[in-house]
């Protein structure tokens, strides 16, 4: 049996050293590079082969939803499981509609990363029963989604950032936008979630935890 290749991209190295622990210490498992932001991720996986990436939603530059796109186009080989500090309520759905094939929460992944990583090797997708759980909800139509769970992701982005008190010329910059057009989304984003100001959208974004 062949040796499974995995590299590490997060922004903590203390999340890396962790993960770096954990595989390496299961027979046929090996962590072949790690990468802290997006432009170092994708520099890696241009001179570096590996099976599974192990990526997670926050991070510097690109943030995790726009590398995993980027990878599955370049790199349709490579299995992605997406390891994020934020529940699988909050992105699980999005990220497995974008092209990864499991999704686990950092609080779980000491327990499920082993597991996640064989299961992807083999073809399979990885979910946790949280995420099934979740998968369920959104089948049926569970009338309890969170109004959030409806954005595209362009609308998050500009959300999650309005909710981290950035302004909109921060907000433009960042995301390589017009200042009128995240006027725009602002003011859809009030609309669909039923918010009046600005300051609503940040207490929105803190009690839902949506911050990165």
């Amino acid at each position: 049996m062949s040796m499974i290749r995995v590299i590490s991209a997060d922004d903590h190295a203390l999340v890396r050293g962790g993960v770096k622990r954990l595989l390496t210490s299961a027979a046929g498992i090996d962590v072949v590079g790690e990468a802290a932001e997006g432009v170092e991720l994708l520099q890696l996986l241009q001179r570096q082969p590996c099976d599974v990436l192990l990526l997670d939603i926050t991070m510097p530059g690109k943030d995790g939803l726009t590398l995993l796109k980027e990878v599955r186009d370049k790199w349709p080989g490579i299995a992605v499981v997406i390891v994020s500090m934020h529940p699988e309520r909050q992105y699980a759905a999005r990220a497995l509609r974008a092209g990864a094939r499991g999704y686990l929460t950092k609080e779980g992944a000491q327990d499920q990363l082993i597991d996640a990583v064989r299961t992807v090797v083999a073809g399979g997708l990885y979910v946790s029963p949280a995420l099934a759980q979740v998968l369920a909800d959104q089948v049926s139509g569970d009338q309890g989604k969170l109004a959030h769970e409806t954005l595209s992701d362009r609308e998050l982005k500009v959300l999650v950032r309005l909710g981290s008190g950035k302004t909109v010329s921060e907000i433009a910059d960042e995301l390589f936008l017009s200042v009128n057009t995240v006027k725009t989304y602002r003011a859809r984003l009030l609309a669909k979630l039923g918010l009046a100001t600005t300051f609503d959208l940040i207490q929105y974004v803190t009690e839902n935890k949506l911050g990165g």
